[in-house]
């Protein structure tokens, strides 16, 4: 009878398995038995794209597995052609350690010993070599993910400045950061994220200044995550790392800016990368680190002070002007003689708060159809919505001049606010004003604006207050957000960050 060697039983034990029950298998040294496992773990046959290149070096057969789109094909071809004028004596014995050390011509290349690892690293477009009588496998870093160059951020441009930004792919977006960041406590930490995704997702602080506590909360949070995906990347992201409720208010800042990015960072904050994303969440983050702009750091202090008002007096006005304007137009008696200008000369057909719900609705249709219109016709439906739609819908008395400039300018400082979704929230808030106002009058409009400071009071990002510095009082941080101090001045960084180094300079 023969006998039954460890090898040979453990290989019969693997082909007695379905491809359910063989997770965290190892590799064997028959290399026809590791192609048909990963076979049918990936569908070679089904799938087009998941490649398997059969070859023969050094008189080793040889099983290359790709995934077709992801690796950088010369690259492969250069590799390939070093292999195929070697001898046999030349990798044998320790045929795998001989194409690991000498042969495998390439910075990023390691040793495999499980299916599982294999195919992770496989499908995220690592080429995967098999050897012939080898129970490990080599896993060579090859990818080209396809992508755009860096470019400047549509929603972040500046008049001086850099003109890169992050793009969908997380190892430039890493390392556009190192390169303004060169020091070794910089740390980079990746993690994935999606049982079927498996998105890569990159934790970057500075580990002499970040806060240690802030590092261990995002990561258990992001460790905790239990999902079969996230294609929506870094806004599914979110939404486990903060939570969701009914408050619009975003709870952290997002940036496509590298330089914005880096300046965080040696504030204290902890960012995070998910790859496919142009976007970094920067953590914590409060209300007022949404209405700064990078174009305020590339002007003189006094210029970029100036510039911050205006856009502080924009987002204020995208805010309250609407319900304060209202409020006056239907409660003409509590103005002043000299403002008695105020409200409309003329009264419409329809109520003035309709008005304002019609027009805000319109400018939302407006917005969404830009958004989705093709370049060269934009310019075109601008036109039909200003001239067309705009100037009848006064001629014929739908809408009052009054009404169509006091929402204009709230559009302005909506579209003046740094943070698309500070704005969008803006305009909820402004909307619920305005019914308040319609519903109550003045008790309304006092009562509004009293529940919308303390729902901002008491709202907190990763246990930050979302009003700071502002509620809690803090002057040195409330300074630095009334003025742009300059530079040399601002020897500490924020407290709120609760930074271990505190000192700047």
């Amino acid at each position: 009878m023969a006998i039954r060697t460890p090898e040979k039983t453990k290989r019969k034990q693997a082909e007695d398995l379905t491809v359910a029950d063989k997770k965290d298998l190892k590799f064997f040294k028959k290399l026809e038995l590791n192609k048909k496992i990963l076979n049918e773990r990936i569908s070679s046959e089904v799938s087009y794209d998941m490649k398997c290149r059969e070859m023969n070096f050094a008189e080793k057969d040889i099983a290359i597995f790709y995934t077709n789109g992801l690796i950088d094909t010369n690259l492969m071809t250069i590799i390939a052609n070093v292999m195929t004028d070697l001898k046999r004596e030349e990798v044998v014995p320790n045929t795998l350690k001989q194409f690991l050390e000498r042969y495998a011509t390439h910075m990023s290349v390691e040793t495999v010993e499980t299916f599982d690892e294999a195919i992770d690293k496989l499908l995220s477009g690592v080429v995967l070599f098999l050897i012939e009588d080898e129970d490990k496998a080599l896993l060579i870093d090859a990818r080209s993910y396809p992508g755009r160059s860096p470019a400047e951020p549509d929603t972040e441009r500046v008049v001086r400045g850099s003109r890169d930004g992050f793009i969908e792919n997380i190892v430039v977006n890493t390392a556009l950061t190192r390169r303004r960041i060169r020091d070794e406590r910089l740390r980079m930490e990746m993690v994935q994220v999606g049982t079927r995704s498996k998105t890569d997702v990159c934790i970057a602080y500075l580990d002499d200044v970040a806060d240690p506590g802030l590092v261990e909360l995002l990561k258990e949070r992001i460790q905790n995550i239990q999902i079969d995906g996230v294609p929506m990347a870094e806004k599914t992201i979110e939404e486990f790392i903060v939570g969701r409720n009914w408050n619009p208010y975003p709870l952290v800042r997002y940036t496509e800016r590298p330089d914005v990015a880096a300046s965080h960072l040696l504030e204290g904050h902890v960012l995070v990368y998910v790859d496919t994303s142009p976007s970094v969440m920067i953590t914590p983050t409060t209300m007022f680190h949404h209405v700064q702009h990078a174009e305020e750091y590339r002007q003189t202090p006094i210029a970029g002070a100036y510039l911050r008002w205006v856009r502080f007096l924009g987002i204020f006005s995208s805010l309250f002007l609407l319900p304060v304007w209202l409020f006056y137009a239907l409660n003409k008696g509590y103005l002043p003689a000299e403002l008695a200008f105020i409200g409309p000369k003329e009264t419409g057909e329809i109520p003035i708060f309709w008005q304002f719900i019609f027009a805000e609705v319109g400018l939302d249709l407006m917005r969404l159809a830009a958004v989705h219109t093709p370049s060269p016709l934009a310019t075109a439906m601008g036109l039909i919505a200003a001239i067309l739609i705009g100037d009848v819908a006064i001629s014929v008395g739908l809408f009052m001049p009054e009404t169509i400039l006091y929402l204009a300018v709230a559009a302005i400082g909506m579209f003046a606010t740094p943070s698309y979704e500070l704005s969008l929230a803006n305009r909820i808030v402004r909307l619920l004003l305005l019914t308040l106002v319609f519903s109550f009058g003045i008790p309304g409009l006092v009562g509004g604006i009293t529940l919308f400071i303390i729902v901002l009071a008491s709202t907190t990002s990763l246990n930050t207050p979302y009003l700071w510095p502002f509620i809690p009082f803090n002057w040195n941080g409330m300074k630095n957000i009334i003025l742009r101090m300059s530079v040399p001045s601002m020897k500490e960084r924020p407290s709120i960050v609760h930074p271990q180094n505190n000192n700047r300079q």
